[in-house]
C-alpha cells in the first residue's frame, strides 16, 4: 500500500475529474432552475394557466417557480441522508439523472389546451421533483470537489463548483434571449419554450459520463472503512451541530438575498417603476453573472491564502456599505448606473458564494457532512432566494415606492450573517488537527 502523503497543493487527476464532474452538475442545476423561472414569467401563464386574467395567470405561473424553492430543503434532508450513508458518488448520479430527466420531461409536457387541468398539475409535480433533486445536488457536488481537493487548495476547488451558478444563469438567460430574438415571442409561447428544456439533455449526457468516471470521496471511504456511518445523519447533525447549521443558513441567506433581489426584484422595479427598457435590464443581469463568474475562482484562491471566514467577513462588510449606493445608482435611471449597480452586486455575490462550499464542509465531520451542509444551505436558499424578492417588494410598497427599506433589509441580512461568520469555528477537513475518533471510543468516553 502506498503510504506517501499527497501533496497539499498539487492536484492529481482524480481531483480534476471530481471538480469537473461537480461543476457540470452545478451548471445543469442552475440552468434548469433559472430557465424555468424565466419561462414561468414569460410563457407559462399562457401555456398552463390560461385564466383569462393575465395578472392571475402570471402569479400562478410564478408560484410554480416558488414551489421548487420550497422542495429544496426536503431534497437536502432525504438525499443528504443517503449521501452520508451510501456515498457521495452514488447519490450524485441519482440527483443528476433525476434533475436532468425531469427537466427534459417538462419540455414534452402537454399544455392546458391539450389535456386541461392535468397540465398544470403535472407541471407542479415535476417542479417539486426538480426541487428535490436540486436540493440534494449542491451538497454532494461541493463535497465531491472539496473532499478530493489537495488540502491547501480546497477553497479554490470548492469555488469552481460555485462558479457553475453564474454559468447556468448566463446559459439560461442566453438561450431564452436568443430564442426570443430569432423566433419571436409568439412562437416562443406556441412551441419554442420547449427547446431550452430539451437542450438540457446534452448537459445531462455529458454530466453522467463524467460522474461515472469519478472515484468516491476519500473522506467518505475513510468513514466506511471505520464502519462509522451515522444511522440518522440529519438528526445527528441537528443534535451535534445546531450552531453550524444556523450559521450555514444565515451566511447563505446573505448572497441569495442580494442575488435574487438584484436578479428578480430589480428586474421588475427598473423596467416597471422606473420605465427602463426590459432588454437593457436583462442584459444588466447577464453582466452581473459575468462579474460573479470572474470573481468566484479568484476569491476561492484568496480564501485558501487568507481563510474563508476572513473573506466572508470582508464581503459582508462591503455588502453593508453597498446596500444604499446600489439603489442610488439604479435610481439614476441610466444604463451606466444600472450596469454599475448590477456589476458590483455580482462581484459581491461571487465573493460571498465562493467561500461556502469549503467553509460549510469544514463545519461538519465527514459522517454527517452531506446532511448538515445541505440542510443549512437549502434553508438559506429558501429564506434568501424564495422570500427575498417578495420581502423587497413588500417593503417597497410599504415605503411608498422608496427603496431605502430594501437597502435597510440588505444591511440587516449582512449583519446577521457577519455575526454568525464571526462565531462559527470550522474544525474539520483542512482545519482538522487530529483524526476523528472512532464512534465506539466516543460512546465509551461518554
Amino acid at each position: 500500500m502506498d503510504t506517501t502523503a499527497p501533496s497539499p497543493t498539487k492536484a492529481p487527476a482524480a481531483s480534476w475529474r471530481a471538480v469537473t464532474a461537480s461543476t457540470i452538475g452545478s451548471v445543469l442545476e442552475y440552468y434548469d432552475f433559472f430557465v424555468f423561472g424565466t419561462l414561468s414569467a414569460l410563457v407559462f401563464g399562457q401555456v398552463f394557466f390560461p385564466t383569462g386574467d393575465a395578472g392571475v395567470a402570471t402569479l400562478l405561473s410564478l408560484a410554480t417557480f416558488t414551489v421548487g424553492f420550497i422542495a429544496r430543503p426536503l431534497g437536502g434532508i432525504i438525499l443528504g441522508h443517503f449521501g452520508d450513508r451510501i456515498g457521495r458518488k452514488r447519490v450524485l448520479l441519482f440527483t443528476f439523472m433525476l434533475t436532468g430527466t425531469v427537466t427534459v420531461l417538462i419540455g414534452v409536457l402537454p399544455t392546458y389546451a391539450q389535456i386541461g387541468v392535468a397540465a398544470p398539475i403535472l407541471l407542479v409535480v415535476l417542479r417539486v421533483l426538480q426541487g428535490i433533486g436540486i436540493g440534494g445536488e449542491w451538497g454532494g457536488a461541493a463535497l465531491l470537489a472539496v473532499e478530493h481537493a489537495p488540502t491547501a487548495r480546497r477553497g479554490f476547488f470548492g469555488s469552481l463548483v460555485q462558479a457553475g451558478a453564474p454559468i447556468g444563469v448566463i446559459l439560461s438567460s442566453g438561450v431564452v434571449a436568443l430564442l426570443t430574438a430569432t423566433i419571436g415571442l409568439e412562437a416562443l409561447v406556441a412551441w419554442g419554450w420547449r427547446i431550452p428544456f430539451l437542450a438540457s439533455a446534452l448537459l445531462l449526457v455529458v454530466g453522467v459520463f463524467l460522474r461515472l468516471k469519478v472515484d468516491e470521496s476519500p473522506e467518505f471511504v475513510a468513514v466506511q472503512e471505520k464502519k462509522a456511518e451515522a444511522k440518522l445523519p440529519v438528526w445527528e447533525a441537528i443534535r451535534r451541530y445546531p450552531k453550524e447549521i444556523a450559521a450555514a443558513v444565515f451566511i447563505h441567506t446573505s448572497d441569495t438575498t442580494l442575488g435574487l433581489i438584484q436578479g428578480v426584484f430589480v428586474l421588475g422595479y427598473a423596467s416597471g417603476a422606473l420605465g427602463m427598457d426590459p432588454t437593457v435590464v436583462l442584459l444588466a443581469n447577464v453582466f452581473s453573472s459575468l462579474t460573479n463568474l470572474v470573481t468566484t475562482p479568484i476569491a476561492g484562491h484568496l480564501g485558501d491564502r487568507y481563510g474563508q471566514r476572513r473573506l466572508l467577513m470582508v464581503g459582508l462588510g462591503l455588502l453593508v456599505l453597498w446596500a444604499f449606493p446600489m439603489f442610488w445608482l439604479i435610481g439614476t435611471e441610466t444604463v451606466v448606473g444600472l450596469f454599475a449597480a448590477t456589476g458590483v452586486s455580482g462581484i459581491l455575490v461571487g465573493l460571498l458564494f465562493s467561500q461556502q462550499a469549503t467553509l460549510f464542509a469544514d463545519l461538519f465531520e465527514p459522517r454527517v457532512r452531506y446532511s448538515g451542509m445541505s440542510l443549512g444551505f437549502q434553508l438559506g436558499t429558501v429564506l434568501g432566494g424564495g422570500f427575498g424578492p417578495l420581502i423587497a417588494q413588500a417593503l417597497t410598497n410599504a415605503a411608498g415606492g422608496q427603496t431605502w427599506s430594501v437597502s435597510s433589509y440588505l444591511v440587516l441580512v449582512a449583519v446577521v450573517a457577519l455575526v454568525f461568520t464571526a462565531i462559527v469555528k470550522p474544525r474539520f477537513g483542512s482545519h482538522a488537527v487530529l483524526p476523528l475518533p472512532e464512534p465506539a471510543a466516543r460512546s465509551h468516553a461518554g
